[in-house]
């Protein structure tokens, strides 16, 4: 009996132009990885010089110096020029510039235009995610993102790297789904080294990426004061338990945290000082005055930015984050390191899973006398 054969698989159309907003180390990167793709990329930079070093040299001078990027990536420095007949669009700049060049990319991009905004924080004050912030600038634009365990470096050098594309599914989006805004773009930056998962769960993505700097930060902390593998351990595990949580509380699915954009990104964060949210959080552990962090250099550390935002929000939707708390509340000098963490580690006993509804008081004795020795607890 002759088998029948299974159904064509659907094509799906990548955007042949693109443009990247943010030249810093994870703009150029992606870049890359488009141009890689085979895409018509521009990429904008506010500096001239690094416009320059990439249009002539081939290589960011300031963000990867040691990196070659493909000859066929092209920087400019003017918006409307990068954003000229772009089909597809990343953003990619700190988190507290979204919204002001949110609205200067909207003076430039073509209506319908869809935009990735490759930026992981929540704004202060509004409680907003960077989408959600780049929607109220944009309007109508179908709004995205990209993210996942994703060092600039390593992934415009091409080793093997995997990152979720998420943006919402419409119900026409549902009958096609190879012809998705999300699958469109996945396809448009797929290369041999660079992989694409697809994702409809906007908020879980994002959620993830805002909360796992604040995770790696507490990583670093421990690390640097002395402790070891296991204390790293717990903070990742409970640390995704409180990116579950928060995540589930805005509306996005606590399956989407345990992929690459969740568990992915965290470990990664938290398990090397590459990433500056552990740097930043190893040399405090270490004793290091903030001011002197990075040699006194202004390193933008996304965690410390946002670690403020992601505890209001929390409270705001009534989720506890008790890793997130310690974290700002060492980070804004409202508590020593050390005595932070042994108060988080005497919390009231819980249950795991959380359904079994278990909690009592801890019956380690406590009391407000900083810790002088080596332990924790």
């Amino acid at each position: 009996m002759t088998p029948t054969p299974s159904p064509p698989r659907p094509d799906c159309r990548p955007y042949d132009r693109m443009a990247v907003i943010g030249a810093g180390s994870w703009g150029t990167a992606l870049a890359a990885v488009a141009a890689v793709a085979g895409r018509d990329v521009r990429l904008y930079s506010r500096d001239e010089q690094v416009a320059a070093a990439i249009n002539t040299g081939h290589v960011n001078a300031k963000y990867l110096p040691d990196v070659p990027l493909p000859h066929s990536l092209t920087a400019v420095t003017d918006m409307a020029a990068a954003l000229d007949g772009a089909q597809a669009v990343m953003m990619v700049v700190p988190s507290g510039a979204v919204r002001a060049v949110a609205a200067e990319v909207a003076e430039h991009i073509a209506p319908g235009v869809p935009v990735a905004i490759c930026t992981k924080g929540i704004e202060p004050v509004t409680g907003l995610l960077m989408t959600q912030v780049a929607e109220q600038e944009l309007g109508a634009h179908p709004l995205g993102t990209v993210s996942g365990p994703t060092f600039a470096r390593e992934t415009a050098l091409g080793h093997p790297t995997a990152a979720s594309v998420a943006f919402p599914f419409t119900h026409p989006d549902r009958l096609a789904p190879h012809e998705s805004t999300a699958a469109r773009f996945a396809h448009s930056l797929s290369t041999e080294s660079f992989r694409t998962y697809i994702s409809d769960d906007l908020v879980g993505v994002e959620i993830g990426g805002a909360v796992k700097n604040v995770i790696a930060i507490a990583c670093g902390m421990m690390t640097g004061a002395g402790f070891a593998e296991n204390t790293r351990a717990a903070l990742i595990t409970r640390g995704m338990d409180e990116m579950k949580v928060l995540a589930e509380a805005l509306g996005g699915r606590r399956e989407t945290v345990t992929g690459l954009s969740g568990a992915g990104d965290l470990t990664l964060t938290c398990s090397s000082t590459t990433s500056r949210n552990m740097s930043l959080g190893v040399q405090l552990g270490q004793g290091t005055a903030r001011a002197d962090c990075f040699d006194g250099k202004p390193v933008v550390v996304e965690g410390e930015a946002n670690a403020a935002s992601v505890i209001d929000l929390a409270r705001r939707v009534g989720v506890s984050m008790p890793i997130c708390e310690t974290v700002d509340a060492v980070l804004t000098g409202r508590a020593e390191l050390r005595q932070a963490f042994r108060d988080l580690w005497t919390r009231p006993i819980e249950a795991e899973p959380r359904a079994l509804g278990i909690s009592f008081a801890n019956p380690v004795v406590v009391d407000a006398t900083p810790v002088t020795d080596e332990r924790l607890i």
